[in-house]
């Protein structure tokens, strides 16, 4: 106990540094976006500090939850996240935004139900994939919410989605190559729906030349190179950013890393990447006690937060064509924000656990 006490702390630590980073940079960055929007520079700010406190009682919540109970409810818990992805698509129950469908609105709120699906669908894979590994049931689990989430359109979320799911397939010991025979036939599937979608198409050509459209489909990709570029080594310096006016497209959101390269640089961006390494880390080693389909959930946890930043450091980076999915703990979005910690929360009961 002692032992897993001594990695608790500096895990949470390392929570406790990315959220302080995401108020730092969401209040930087979100001012002009923010007066645009509201008339008040303050508002996105103090929305992030109201998902921050919800967030810290999800997390307290998550810690006091049975895991048991979760898995008892798991099939339940699916079923009711796949019907909100749904729901997006009803009229006046979905909020659409630039053609996307992806919120619910509630009391006002706007709220992203594919953020409460992904830790659905660790908690049901976690259940049963301790007791059989059948690509049949992997085929059957994800077919919906692929379906769902193209349709929405979420690239981002899916990516994550099915990073989550053969992950975990794979750590339960499922047969890799059952699982690259169905990425054989999955590849040519989502290379289809590059193609026929014409927004997709152009953030991937965008991405292979930016150049092409630099006013139009690669002016996000370009402004973000621009960010970085002047970046540098040690950056501008805090609060000194200029790509934030309006130039960088959803700077306090999917596009915050850039303004913390451009303000802090290099060594900046590097220390972020640091503390994810060492989240993955610390909480891969609270685990070494914990067993059976506690320990799934338990890596499902860290598979999601970590397949999440990676996906989005990558395309701040240029590395893969932007998704659209916020850097875990520190980007704009209460939904994410919300759940995350509720993730955490249960993480933490974890080391406490055992099958």
């Amino acid at each position: 106990m002692k032992r897993q006490v001594h990695h608790s702390v500096p895990f949470l630590l390392i929570i406790v540094s990315l959220l302080v980073i995401g108020v730092l940079f969401v209040f930087d960055s979100s001012g002009p976006e923010s007066m645009t929007m509201y008339g008040s520079p303050y508002t996105l700010i103090i929305q992030h500090l109201i998902g921050l406190g919800v967030g810290i009682v999800a997390m307290i919540a998550g810690m006091l939850t049975p895991p048991k109970l979760l898995f008892k409810a798991s099939t339940w818990l699916y079923v009711f996240s796949l019907l909100l992805l749904a729901l997006v698509f009803v009229p006046g129950i979905g909020l659409s935004l630039n053609g996307a469908h992806r919120w619910l609105l509630v009391g006002g709120i706007s709220i992203q139900p594919v953020e409460f699906f992904k830790l659905a669908l660790i908690i049901f894979m976690s259940s049963w994939l301790v007791r059989h590994q059948k690509i049949g049931a992997l085929i059957f689990t994800l077919t919906a919410p692929i379906i769902l989430l193209l349709l929405q359109p979420d690239l981002g979320s899916l990516l994550v989605v099915i990073a989550i799911a053969c992950s975990l397939f794979i750590v339960a010991g499922g047969s890799v190559k059952h699982l690259g025979f169905l990425a054989a036939l999955g590849v040519p599937l989502m290379v289809i729906a590059v193609l026929i979608a014409p927004y997709r198409f152009a953030r991937l050509t965008t991405f292979i030349n930016p150049e092409s459209d630099p006013q139009g489909a690669g002016f996000h990709v370009r402004q973000i190179t621009l960010a970085l570029g002047r970046g540098g080594l040690f950056g501008q310096g805090l609060g000194n950013s200029s790509q934030k006016f309006s130039y960088v497209p959803e700077a306090s959101t999917d596009s915050i890393a850039a303004i913390i390269g451009e303000e802090t640089g290099f060594v900046g961006l590097l220390v972020v990447i640091g503390l994810f390494v060492g989240l993955c880390g610390t909480g891969y080693r609270l685990l070494e006690t914990v067993d059976g389909a506690y320990r799934l959930l338990g890596l499902g946890i860290l598979i999601w937060i970590v397949s999440q930043a990676l996906l989005n450091l990558a395309a701040v980076v240029a590395l893969v064509p932007l998704t659209g999915v916020p850097l875990p703990f520190i980007s704009y979005g209460r939904s994410s924000f919300v759940m995350l910690l509720y993730g955490v929360g249960l993480f933490l009961r974890l080391r406490k656990t055992t099958s």
